[in-house]
């Protein structure tokens, strides 16, 4: 199959990453956003782990990236504590605009406003329907539509997310005494939520709160009711955690943690979905973020370096994924992780990573 323009549908992380690496592999990405701007869940933050900021060098952003939060250098958790490298922490909405003017700035156009409602495929390639009665027609179609994705239900219909069993909450405070130094990422698990915090270098605190329960209601609206729930049951523990969050001053972020797991059919002939259209975790592990910008990369070295990309790249993510997918529920469920070693090694990751290095299909 012959390919040079590539549709790419979700303007996100996920998205504008593979956007950025097509094009290094030679290709022609457009980008059509739902939404009619580069604005997205603009209360949350994450942290970027390793080997999502080793994903975003082998595209040529990680300097753009750097430019956007701050370096996260120790984690704590239980009394103990590690040493963090290329960890960092920004909100998501942050990452998404960098991530975006960094396409804009190399000339890949980017089209705000335009929702997909379907996408047909034929022998010479794929045609793209959106609401406001645009089409694009294009040589591949990449699915990167987050979690409630229309490509994937073109794709593998019936394939939903769940609840994974957590509500999840952010805010960010200021207090005189800052609960930790800047650039630690805290841990903490409670007797009733699991919480995490980091502080800026300005002083700023951020953080998050996993609470076990039923899922927020759709119309659930932020308010008082949550952060005074937060407190009662962060106050029967000896943590700085309500402290934190009786210093919340704006409005706190809520949303119900979900994933997606078993996903039959990622691929078509010519469309495929990516990051949490596809493969969506809990966010116990932290690894969303990390794992979509993974996925750029070894998408656009299918691309660039096999002849049936789309199946060499299902080849190479599906089991990494998966047992990310598996590994954060028994987080969320508070077990001890899975028992088998992760399916692709370290070093075995670097490989896949490394732009510099042909993709290897051996043994896979």
């Amino acid at each position: 199959m012959d390919t040079e323009r590539v549709l790419v549908v979700g303007g996100g992380i996920a998205g504008t990453a593979t956007a950025l690496g097509l094009q290094r592999a030679g290709f022609e990405p457009v980008v059509f956003e739902g939404h009619p701007d580069s604005g997205e869940d603009i209360g949350a933050f994450l942290a970027l782990a390793r080997n999502g900021t080793v994903a975003l060098s082998q595209l040529g952003a990680a300097k753009a990236v750097a430019r956007a939060g701050f370096a996260l250098h120790t984690l704590e958790f239980a009394g103990n504590e590690r040493a963090l490298e290329g960890y960092r922490c920004l909100r998501r909405a942050e990452l998404s605009r960098v991530l975006q003017a960094e396409a804009v700035r190399r000339r890949i156009p980017v089209h705000h406003g335009k929702r997909l409602v379907s996408a047909t495929e034929d022998a010479d390639g794929v045609t793209a329907r959106f609401t406001d009665s645009g089409i694009a027609r294009g040589d591949l179609l990449i699915g990167a539509d987050g979690l409630n994705s229309t490509v994937r239900g073109l794709i593998c219909p019936g394939a939903a997310p769940r609840y994974a069993g957590q509500q999840v909450f952010y805010g960010y405070s200021r207090q005189p005494r800052p609960p930790c130094e800047p650039g630690r990422m805290v841990m903490v698990r409670g007797s009733a939520v699991a919480f995490g915090f980091a502080v800026s270098p300005t002083g700023e605190t951020s953080w998050f709160a996993r609470v076990d329960g039923e899922e927020l209601p759709a119309s659930a609206r932020p308010g008082p009711h949550w952060r005074e729930r937060l407190l009662e049951l962060l106050r029967p523990d000896d943590t700085p955690c309500a402290d934190i969050v009786a210093a919340t001053r704006g409005p706190l972020l809520g949303t119900n943690a979900r994933d997606l797991p078993g996903v039959r059919r990622w691929r078509t002939r010519r469309m495929l979905v990516i990051g949490d259209a596809a493969h969506a975790a809990s966010p116990a592990t932290g690894q969303g973020a990390s794992m979509a910008l993974e996925d750029a990369v070894v998408l656009a070295k299918a691309m660039r370096d096999t002849e049936n990309p789309l199946e060499a790249y299902e080849r190479l993510r599906r089991p990494r994924v998966e047992h990310n997918i598996a590994a954060s529920a028994r987080m969320t469920a508070r077990l001890p992780p899975p028992a088998d070693p992760p399916p692709v090694s370290d070093d075995e990751l670097a490989r896949q990573l490394d732009w510099s290095r042909p993709l290897e299909l051996s043994g896979r």
